[in-house]
């Protein structure tokens, strides 16, 4: 007898043995959470998938009390007491999932945004909550006292020269032992001060190695800035340090955002760089801490989240909600902490088919109102693709391209697409992009290595 078959007839036998005794008060009219899921689907006529590692062992106290006449209401509470939840996927379908605390409903995200707006109506009373949601946020992700940064020197690979920019691979010591690493594309020729891109890499195979990063940080470069393509914590070439679950661990957004910060201080010590242009641009997990590293660091002077900003999603990632930053200043949001950017030039890139879909409804006018604040409407835009999904697609690349040139005085016509792609740029395989060599062999003898190391590294360095 295969083991769904036994653990169904031994709920059934349970139930059999209790038939004889009318439940009660004293056993909270306990019933097995699959009895209480098959009477659901004959009563409402409806089908529950339901993958049995989410029903196994589980129980609903009182459970023909949160029966009502409304399925999903009842569905509702059965469901949240064991923090589980069911996704409809057409009439009368459903399938069980985990409590997914970083979606909310569009309607609860919207009147949540609206609350909170409530509170400011002009520059003056903007900025004091501005003030407020900085200060939590540093608290919120343990770096309200900065670790000191450390002295070392990065570890920067010879330059590799391509057709109209170059490249060197670059390690950042951002904690005693702790690098972040990535890629800086440069212009091959240029004059006066260089703007600078932070391009951060989002949640997709082939981490900041993939062929659409290399083009898009390539084609950057080619108009005249600097793009620098780094790894998100424990993804890319960081799992030499750390283990790829190490990424769902609710310190990763601290790490990335410190990660920023280091990077900044590096990039803005270097000859040439603009100060007055800095701009940083992820999509995905890399679009959230495109919006919190904006938040977090004035020193960046233009945004532009891609596929990735809504007020009824958080970040499913502890990369991106692991630390309770949403919790900053009475409650806040991913939108509202975009707008901590105003009156800095910002593009919101979003499409039909994740989380952004709704942004030109709502959550653009939002931000533009903010904008207004500063009499900068303009400067903040939304390019949305109705009919495109959750990428850095050529749409997406195209749309910051153009803003990167509006705002910085980029030369556009540098970029030319041929066939959908971007033309005259070298796709290196992904060794190419490395740090530390092939196979991690030039990694510092001193690099922590393993989660535990590492926060005890952070709990020294943030007590000093």
């Amino acid at each position: 007898m295969s083991g769904i078959k036994t653990y169904i007839l031994s709920l059934l036998l349970i139930c059999l043995g209790a038939a004889g005794k009318a439940q009660n008060t004293d056993d909270q009219y306990r019933k097995p959470l699959q009895i209480v899921l098959d009477d659901i689907q004959k009563r409402f006529n409806v089908t529950i998938k339901a993958d049995q590692s989410l029903v196994k062992d589980k129980w609903v106290t009182y459970a023909d009390w949160r029966i009502r006449t409304d399925v999903d209401v009842t569905l509702n509470n059965v469901l949240s007491p064991l923090d589980l939840k069911v996704n409809k996927e057409g009439p009368g379908k459903y399938k069980l999932k985990n409590f997914e605390y970083h979606k909310w409903e569009v309607d609860d995200g919207w009147k949540r945004l609206d609350k909170i707006a409530s509170s400011y109506h002009d520059v003056a009373t903007w900025a004091r909550r501005k003030v407020l949601l900085k200060q939590e946020l540093y608290a919120a992700l343990g770096l309200a006292n900065l670790p000191a940064r450390p002295l070392s020197k990065p570890v920067v690979t010879p330059k590799r020269v391509m057709n109209g920019y170059t490249i060197q691979n670059i390690a950042i010591e951002i904690l005693p032992g702790v690098f972040v690493n990535g890629s800086l594309y440069s212009p091959a020729k240029f004059k006066g001060k260089i703007p600078l891109v932070l391009s951060p890499d989002g949640h997709w195979g082939g981490h900041r190695f993939r062929k659409d990063a290399q083009l898009r940080c390539a084609a950057i470069a080619k108009m005249g800035a600097m793009a620098f393509s780094y790894d998100l914590f424990a993804w890319g070439e960081s799992r030499l340090q750390f283990a790829s679950e190490d990424h769902r661990r609710s310190l990763a957004v601290t790490v990335q955002a410190l990660g920023g910060i280091r990077i900044l201080d590096y990039l803005l010590s270097l000859n040439g760089v603009d100060k007055k242009r800095v701009g940083i641009s992820g999509g995905s997990g890399g679009g959230s801490h495109t919006t919190l590293m904006t938040a977090l660091d004035d020193r960046i002077t233009l945004a532009a989240p891609v596929v990735s900003l809504s007020s009824y999603h958080f970040g499913g990632c502890p990369c991106e909600s692991g630390m309770p930053i949403h919790q900053s200043a009475g409650g806040t949001n991913n939108v509202e902490i975009a707008a901590m950017a105003a009156p800095r030039p910002q593009l919101v890139v979003s499409d039909g088919k994740d989380w952004t879909d709704r942004m030109p409804e709502h959550d653009f006018p939002y931000l533009q109102k903010i904008y207004g604040y500063y009499g900068k409407a303009e400067n903040v835009e939304n390019v949305h693709l109705p009919d495109e999904g959750h990428d850095f697609g050529i749409s997406k690349r195209k749309a910051l391209y153009a803003f990167l040139a509006k705002h910085f005085d980029l030369n556009l016509k540098a970029v030319q697409i041929v066939d959908g792609l971007e033309s005259g740029i070298t796709i290196e395989p992904e060794q190419a992009l490395y740090v530390f060599g092939d196979n991690g062999e030039k990694l510092p003898a001193h690099a922590v290595k393993g989660f535990e190391n590492l926060e005890r590294v952070f709990n020294a360095e943030t007590k000093r």
